[in-house]
């Protein structure tokens, strides 16, 4: 978890009150599901390890007394290059040897990094900004989508399934969950808000990503 904050008296007005924003994992708050549609508003954060660590992460976060401002913002996987997700499936999808993982039916939320910053900034700069946003991109994907998208992005062909074996003896059984199973994430209050997205669309933030 990362978190920004800035402090001031509480006795200042509203529009100068104390604001936090914290970043924590979308994914791993609300419970995967194939055909449920999560906003900032469903339940979730206490069926798993990870779901109940984000719910410690956002409690950790909060600061005493009405008057602070708090927003924190659950982000998807987030995109960008030199690192992170990308990182790890560049090389593969280079090489044409990339795919969707398990059945690729779930669920992908992400978010351009761009975006991320762009959404932690407006929390901070907008007064009107309170509680929990979602730090995704308003077009929703499956990972068969995604992995069709990026390889198309890298010109290659992207149709090599890992299988979920794989996926668990790799990282565990419980980090495994996070991408075999996936939840359709809708960032209803971001948008709300009046945030505009840079990257709104996976292909052409993937396109900037590889580029």
């Amino acid at each position: 978890m990362s978190s920004l904050h800035r402090g001031c008296r509480a006795a200042m007005p509203p529009s100068t009150w104390p604001e936090r924003t914290s970043s924590t994992l979308s994914e791993a708050y609300y419970q995967p599901s194939l055909t449920a549609e999560y906003d900032e508003d469903s339940p979730g954060g206490d069926f798993d390890f990870f779901s109940n660590l984000v719910t410690k992460w956002e409690a950790a976060a909060r600061l005493p007394g009405d008057p602070t401002r708090q927003v924190v913002v659950r982000s998807g996987v987030v995109l960008g290059r030199g690192g992170g997700a990308m990182g790890h499936m560049l090389l593969p999808f280079r090489l044409g040897l990339g795919g969707p993982i398990g059945s690729g039916h779930q669920f992908f939320p992400w978010i351009h990094i761009g975006d991320l910053a762009g959404i932690l900034t407006h929390a901070l700069e907008a007064n009107h900004v309170h509680g929990v946003l979602n730090g995704v991109a308003p077009s929703s994907a499956t990972n068969a989508e995604f992995a069709q998208t990026l390889g198309a992005a890298l010109g290659r062909r992207a149709f090599i399934p890992l299988p979920s074996t794989v996926v668990q003896a790799v990282f565990g059984r419980e980090r495994a969950i996070m991408l075999l199973e996936g939840q359709k994430v809708i960032p209803r209050r971001t948008l709300a808000t009046g945030y505009q997205y840079s990257f709104p669309e996976l292909g052409a933030a993937l396109k900037e990503i590889v580029a």
